[in-house]
């Protein structure tokens, strides 16, 4: 049984003008103890929209379908009441942007507390001791824990976000785009910090962001998706050296710091489908270097490809 799952997970938006857009569409994965996960694509596949919906916290605009087990259990099946006991004890989030992860006129510590005396791990004075106590295990004194999230530098404010998150011991860590509007030295510190964390407690990490170098030196398994789907999944060095989907290779290919030695860096011509009208044959089609009569007729289905998954009809065609 796997810790963390996801199965056909599909989440529409209702928009002002009328109609529906299909923001993730039959997305499934497994997270075992331990193991950490990145979800990649370009901005607008879905992947900050599926993190939220692992805990469900998408706004009430959002319809969801689909299953998200911890342990076995569907903590999405009773709404709100069945997911809140799962929700920072089992699966925590660091969100996109630490800045606005925190209240700006209560102090970092009195946000830390909230979350122990909320889920009942700690209350009182034992509570602001162990507010202390995760603030260094992330590099920060404790005696800056009364300070206001203000006060504090963008990567403190990060450092302190992944604290807060860490507070009631969870087993899975989602952290979307941690390193967003950081520094490069920052984010090599933030980075190496979520490394350590995993080994020191153990924890599964699902890490969304579109930097496939952050993937490649944290993650041990890479999920990547496009127009809400996944179209790959599968070890980080077999999607490296052997992607199984153009889009996949492509990214690849676009992104500098995993090019070839002297080989140029590409890009992606076009841009992501409109997720708001209907798609027919493969979404990646119009973009795709390779598609051919069937990628317009028939939508390619996610399915095991030489150890990873890949939704690509190339798969079917004799090499």
């Amino acid at each position: 049984m796997s810790l963390l799952e996801a199965r056909e997970l599909n989440v529409w938006f209702d928009l002002e003008g009328g109609g529906t857009l299909h923001a993730v569409q039959g997305v499934s994965f497994a997270l075992e103890e331990g193991e950490r996960l990145g979800l990649v694509g370009e901005s607008g596949c879905g992947k900050t929209t599926t993190a939220l919906a692992l805990l469900g916290l998408l706004p009430s605009s959002a319809e969801v379908a689909g299953e998200v087990r911890f342990h076995g259990e569907d903590v999405l099946a009773g709404g709100e009441e069945s997911v809140r006991p799962h929700r920072w004890t089992d699966v925590a989030m660091v969100f996109q942007g630490a800045m606005n992860s925190f209240n700006p006129v209560r102090t970092v510590e009195s946000q830390i507390v909230e979350a122990l005396e909320l889920h009942a791990v700690a209350e009182g004075a034992v509570a602001r001791a162990r507010a202390g106590k995760l603030l260094e295990s992330v590099g920060i004194p404790a005696d800056r824990a009364r300070r206001f999230p203000h006060e504090f530098s963008g990567g403190m404010r990060q450092r302190a976000a992944i604290a807060m998150a860490l507070a009631c011991e969870p087993s899975v860590l989602v952290a979307d785009e941690p390193t967003t509007a950081l520094d490069v030295m920052v984010q090599a510190q933030i980075l190496e910090l979520l490394d350590g964390l995993c080994r020191d407690f153990g924890l599964a990490l699902v890490l969304v962001t579109h930097d496939l170098p952050v993937v490649a030196q944290l993650c041990d398994r890479a999920a990547v998706m496009y127009a809400g789907e996944i179209v790959e999944e599968g070890p980080v060095e077999r999607l490296y050296h052997s992607p199984r989907h153009p889009y996949t290779r492509l990214l690849f290919a676009a992104t500098p710091d995993l090019a070839d030695d002297g080989a140029p860096v590409a890009s992606i011509p076009g841009a992501p489908p409109r997720l708001d009208r209907p798609l027919v044959g493969c979404p990646f089609r119009p973009r795709c270097d390779r598609a051919f009569g069937r990628c317009a007729e028939e939508r390619p289905l996610l399915r095991r490809v030489d150890g990873s998954r890949a939704a690509c009809h190339l798969n079917d065609v004799p090499a």
